[in-house]
């Protein structure tokens, strides 16, 4: 049985009791990025939503697979700026005794979200486009290309509504990458439908919409793997752990930094947690000003945890052949030796 034993001594600075750490930045403080364009992003909803519709008429009017994959396109990209709003709504709820981040996980579990149906609906167009390669059906190319055109137009709306915020937040970034996909599927559906529409090639309507699905999933699998990085607590991919811990040791005071954790609670809101061993625990006030500064203006972290210690904690862990530290081997309650 492994033992584990602590050893060292930490004390702490002057500060309110009942605080383990110190906390620099409450995460109440901290704002989701996506609730600065919440009104972007109901007009893009409102837009996707109205000519979803159109297109699914349009679609079973024609008999285009091409147009009716747009469609389904569209339908993702309405279920995916729902999801953004409603994580938005969430993210925006102060934090609980029971959640003492709040939620902003919400709008990264939007985003998982998003890429699931994105990986179903490519799923079911490839499916359909394998079935009528072999048999394609007569379309309506004027119709469909007359529809297609439309549907570009509104995806492109709905992106320039979109583009800014996708640089500052993950859920908007699902949203944003859900019409751009739906914008190039427009675009190759209206080549198809000039194609049908002047030659009479029917087998061009399946087999664009087969490159619609391939194209809708490498840029899913990388949304979602993002996404699940920030759930696994990872490193944020713009920091280098080995740089912020050279950084913080060079801080006057600082002897040493351990147990440094960095992650992401939602889109460019990234918090850490540290021990730090320093030289004067009365400096402690002083040094903890110092390394939030640090943290904050060179590396962006705004949440921060730090634990100041006058001398590192060892962990100690007996090797199996070694007895307990009680001096005799742990047993199962009732054993007895041999």
């Amino acid at each position: 049985m492994r033992a584990t034993v602590r050893v060292g001594k930490t004390s702490r600075p002057s500060i309110p009791s009942g605080k383990s750490g110190i906390h620099l930045r409450e995460a109440s403080r901290v704002a989701s990025s996506a609730s600065r364009h919440t009104e972007r992003l109901i007009w893009a909803l409102g837009l996707t939503g109205g000519f979803m519709l159109v297109e699914v008429i349009g679609a079973l009017w024609t008999r285009s697979l091409a147009l009716l994959a747009d469609a389904g396109h569209m339908l993702t990209d309405v279920g995916g700026l729902s999801m953004s709003l409603l994580a938005v709504w969430f993210a925006q709820k102060p934090p609980t005794q029971v959640n003492t981040y709040g939620y902003f996980r919400a709008e990264i579990l939007a985003a998982v979200a998003n890429g699931v149906v994105l990986f179903l609906v490519a799923g079911y167009i490839l499916y359909e486009a394998c079935l009528r390669v072999w048999a394609p059906p007569e379309i309506r190319g004027g119709p469909m290309l007359v529809i297609a055109v439309l549907g570009l137009g509104v995806n492109l709306l709905s992106m320039r509504l979109l583009h800014h915020g996708a640089g500052e937040s993950l859920n908007i970034r699902a949203a944003y990458m859900e019409v751009l996909s739906d914008a190039l599927g427009s675009i190759g559906v209206i080549v198809a439908a000039v194609i049908i529409q002047t030659t009479g090639f029917y087998l061009v309507d399946p087999l664009s919409s087969l490159a619609i699905g391939l194209f809708i999933l490498p840029r899913t699998w990388a949304l979602v793997r993002q996404a699940l990085h920030i759930l696994m607590e990872g490193v944020p991919a713009h920091l280098d752990i080995r740089k912020i811990e050279t950084a913080m040791t060079t801080v006057p005071g600082v002897r040493a930094v351990h147990d440094l954790h960095v992650w992401t609670l939602t889109s460019g809101k990234e918090a850490m947690s540290s021990h730090v061993v320093v030289d004067d625990l009365a400096a402690g006030d002083r040094i903890l000003r110092d390394l939030h500064k640090l943290l904050h203006e060179h590396f962006g972290i705004e949440h921060t945890t730090i634990q100041l210690e006058s001398e590192l904690l060892v962990q100690l862990v007996s090797r199996p052949d070694e007895p307990s530290p009680s001096g005799r081997e742990d047993r199962p309650e009732g054993a007895s030796s041999a």
